[in-house]
């Protein structure tokens, strides 16, 4: 893991090399792998325990990294926007000297991340992969604005980190205690739902393939018509009695979709790992 400097800030990195020859492509170079983490009390390490090491065993270039204000990225003050997290993005893979073509993967609000990437970049990406997810329309991100006024609400409050620590534990009371660090010390809660939004005709002028993961039990899969409408080429899963933690609590279910679609939609010499 390293610390690279990018778009002014200090982003916490790491980059997984495959182990032996790279995804013949059939259509071209073998795309570099990109996971993009969800929003306030996610890390990059939720990539790292599901999907990044079978990537990379796979035969992708693999990068993870934490979002600015998140994990051990630098956390500066201001500067939330949707375009300040697709301007750390592109300069990453720039730092890093990634110049072909990617294959991005987004976690919740990491998936609206990788949209508004293709939405600037479309010649750049071969495919796209989201989990619990939509791009940057309006309905989603209104969806977003009011989970974050919920959680600027509710984790200040005396007790509530401990209460979320006796109904679902250690770790996810830490997330809290951090998310409530995150939300008091930067503008993410303001500046993130006033965000500027591609536009319609930008969004679905993406061409590449898409493939978005939702859970039955989730409010997201409410979304999932919208994002057909907008990029019919679209495969979507609903994986049943799951709710917005599917990729932490169904990984192996998510690998086997992914790799799926990778061989099938993506035209990419892949198969299904045979390990966690």
């Amino acid at each position: 893991m390293t610390m690279v400097r990018a778009n002014g800030i200090t982003l916490h990195t790491q980059r997984l090399d495959p182990p032996g020859p790279a995804v013949d492509g059939r259509t071209g170079p073998t795309p570099t792998a990109v996971l993009i983490h969800g929003m306030a009390s996610d890390t990059m390490a939720s990539w790292y325990f599901t999907l990044a090491e079978p990537l990379s065993r796979a035969g992708f270039p693999t990068v993870l990294y934490d979002l600015r204000g998140h994990g051990r990225s630098e956390r500066p003050a201001t500067g939330y926007a949707l375009d300040d997290f697709v301007d750390d993005l592109a300069a990453l893979l720039a730092a890093l000297d990634v110049t072909g073509p990617l294959l991005l993967l987004g976690n919740s609000f990491g998936g609206t991340i990788a949209f508004g990437y293709a939405a600037r970049h479309p010649e750049r990406v071969a495919g796209i992969v989201t989990v619990e997810s939509a791009p940057p329309v309006p309905e989603w991100m209104r969806r977003v604005r009011e989970r974050l006024a919920r959680v600027a609400d509710r984790l200040p409050r005396a007790g509530a980190v401990t209460e979320i620590g006796a109904r679902r534990g250690r770790v996810a009371a830490q997330r809290a205690a951090e998310t409530h660090r995150m939300l008091t010390d930067t503008s993410l809660a303001q500046e993130l739902p006033a965000s500027p939004l591609p536009t319609a005709g930008a969004l679905a002028a993406i061409d590449c393939p898409v493939l978005c993961l939702y859970g039955g039990d989730s409010a997201v899969v409410e979304l999932a018509p919208t994002v057909r409408g907008l990029l019919p080429q679209t495969r979507v899963v609903v994986l049943p009695d799951q709710r917005h933690t599917v990729l932490i609590d169904r990984p192996e279910e998510v690998r086997r979709q992914v790799f799926a679609w990778l061989a099938e939609d993506c035209s990419l010499d892949v198969a299904q790992p045979t390990t966690a």
